[in-house]
């Protein structure tokens, strides 16, 4: 039996929020900033993984599709984050990510919850203009941006009966908590040897959200979800920057590690298109890749004006900072023995329907 929407479970115990997708890279920096606001945190994760161990987080085993399951282990919920993703391939999206989207639906109905989507730019399409609104023509161009606005209908149908409500926040690149962005993949990977990779010209301003903040933003905005209506749509803001930007904050922490003599410059090349391309033919990641090329050769920045009047001003760390942190969360900043060192998990026990 589904609960009224955003019931509570008391007045004087902290609100619940479920993250699926827990130990993805989105689905941990909102386990995290969930959890450090003070609200209750059940993170599901798949049988058989682990989680770091945080104050405040219950990691629970369950399947993403088992919705009795997660519903009864989550009863009087009245956040769900979605923080599941298909592998980065079209026949990955194909497959999978309807059924990822019903899944995060079907719970959040039976909990009557606000369901809480990150969202891309993917939407907007090749043809994009500067200065990207909530209410900014979605054209998409290709088949990622085709299948995120599918995606996005099929949850606003969901909300039509009243059982639930839904609000999706569109960011930027994302880069931070964790690995497999083209900050660790391509830009940073020899940083160490003085050698910056940029994907495009380095005079274009590109739309970036670091995750940790954006993260904050999904708890701000569940913070005021009894003012949303049935489906609304956010942007946050994130970071406006050029390649140059990049240069010019990894120059600064190049000279401060000694990667770099004081004064010397990092060796910027552009990444190559027509090796990626060739590579696309034997490896669908890369092709997939390959078809959001235009985003960096198109001026882009979201403008967050619903979001601000939402929540008020955005969490927004300093453009240096969260390089630094994300430099140092990929182990950049410390030796790999550092890091290994600080890597406690604890393997979530299978939630078990109660007998009743």
């Amino acid at each position: 039996m589904s609960t009224p929407f955003l019931q509570e479970i008391s007045m004087t115990q902290p609100a619940t929020v479920l993250i699926l997708g827990a130990r993805g890279r989105f689905g941990l920096a909102a386990t995290r900033a969930f959890a450090q606001a003070g609200w209750r945190v059940l993170a599901q994760l798949r049988p058989g993984a682990s989680g770091p161990v945080m104050p405040g987080v219950v990691w629970l085993a369950a399947q993403p599709g088992d919705t009795a399951r997660l519903a009864a282990a989550a009863h009087g919920a009245a956040v769900v984050v979605q923080g599941l993703s298909p592998v980065y391939t079209h026949r990955a999206w194909r497959r999978d990510l309807p059924g990822l989207t019903q899944a995060a639906i079907n719970v959040a109905r039976e909990l009557g919850a606000l369901l809480m989507l990150p969202a891309s730019v993917y939407n907007f399409g090749e043809s994009m203009p500067p200065l990207l609104r909530e209410d900014t023509a979605q054209a998409a161009s290709t088949f990622k941006g085709r299948m995120r606005i599918a995606s996005e209908a099929q949850v606003r149908a969901a909300t039509q009966d009243g059982r639930m409500k839904a609000v999706v926040i569109r960011g930027g690149d994302f880069f931070g908590s964790g690995t497999g962005s083209w900050l660790d993949e391509v830009m940073v990977k020899d940083i160490r040897r003085g050698k910056f990779t940029y994907p495009g010209p380095l005079n274009v301003p590109t739309a970036w959200a670091w995750l940790p903040d954006m993260a904050r933003s999904f708890v701000a905005v569940a913070g005021q979800r009894h003012q949303l209506p049935a489906f609304e749509t956010l942007h946050f803001a994130g970071y406006s920057l050029t390649g140059q930007d990049w240069v010019d904050a990894l120059t600064d922490i190049a000279w401060e590690r000694g990667w770099l003599p004081a004064g010397g410059k990092l060796r910027t090349q552009s990444l190559s298109w027509l090796m990626m391309r060739a590579l696309g033919l034997v490896m669908p990641k890369i092709a997939a890749l390959c078809e959001m090329r235009y985003q960096w050769f198109t001026p882009h920045t979201l403008v967050n004006t619903r979001m601000a009047a939402l929540t008020g001003a955005e969490p927004h760390t300093p453009f240096p900072e969260a390089l630094r942190a994300a430099l140092a969360e990929l182990g950049l900043l410390t030796s790999r023995k550092e890091v290994a060192a600080k890597g406690a998990t604890v393997t979530a026990p299978v939630f078990e329907r109660s007998a009743s």
